[in-house]
């Protein structure tokens, strides 16, 4: 609505602003079609993640020290954070698993933060890449819980504690909502990121108008702030239920 509004008020030579455009990928180099192999703004940011956690990773902790550096003290909070959490919710079982699970808690969390950069890219706000890191938690921990359990992994689906009669109903019920974890998984991430920038983008466009910018101003501090909060959140909560499917797969039974 906020756009129409814009539009309308462009043709008389008011604001026009698109709050969705900074959505829309591009090939980085040039204007044609984007590709297979088009290198887009996509590819771009995805690759200044990856950049950005060897630099804090592997450059930073590169000299350690008994006396950390920042670097390294930002470095071993996270390792210790996210080692803490895979324990705790997938006990000792789990903790083989910890590099995989500290990689995505890694990648999305640098990808969610770049993005709040000024004329930078979101990739965590497209549903390509989330469904990506969705189903791929969703297809690992299902194979790894028929190979650790075989059969019996299906006992997941069966509640024992349940009367026998309800059993049959509840079973259904755990199937359907087994199977919705991979897209609620990626489309809460996704859906999350998208609509704050959304929502700053709306409120940087009406700032150029003079009679609200003092009020717009404010409002893009308070959504910006809100917005670091939630792309720490949002790596937060995609790691720990991917914790959380991961502990389903190695301990099935109720």
């Amino acid at each position: 609505m906020a756009t129409e509004a814009a539009d309308h008020g462009g043709e008389g030579g008011g604001l026009v602003f698109h709050p969705m455009d900074q959505f829309i990928i591009k090939p980085l180099f040039g204007d044609g079609a984007v590709g297979m192999f088009t290198i887009t703004n996509m590819t771009l940011w995805l690759a200044l993640a990856v950049v950005a956690i060897i630099a804090l990773m592997v450059l930073g902790t590169s000299k350690r020290a008994v006396v950390p550096t920042r670097t390294q003290s930002v470095a071993e909070l996270a390792y210790g954070f996210v080692y803490k959490m895979v324990e705790d919710v997938t006990g000792k079982d789990g903790v083989k698993y910890f590099p995989y699970i500290f990689t995505l808690f890694l990648f999305i969390l640098f990808s969610n933060f770049l993005a709040l950069l000024p004329m930078s890219f979101s990739p965590t706000s497209h549903i390509a890449v989330t469904a990506v890191l969705g189903f791929g938690v969703f297809i690992a921990v299902t194979a790894l819980g028929f190979i650790k359990n075989g059969a019996s992994f299906l006992e997941l689906f069966w509640v024992s504690s349940a009367p026998l009669a309800l059993r049959p109903i509840l079973a259904v019920i755990e199937v359907i909502s087994y199977f919705v974890r991979p897209v609620s998984h990626s489309i809460r991430l996704a859906g999350n990121i998208m609509a704050g920038h959304a929502v700053l983008k709306v409120f940087a466009g009406f700032a150029a108008i003079a009679a609200v910018a003092p009020l717009s101003i404010l409002g893009v501090l308070a959504i910006y702030g809100l917005e670091v909060l939630v792309s720490a959140i949002q790596a937060y909560v995609f790691t720990i239920l991917t914790c959380v499917y991961l502990k389903d797969a190695l301990h099935p039974h109720h």
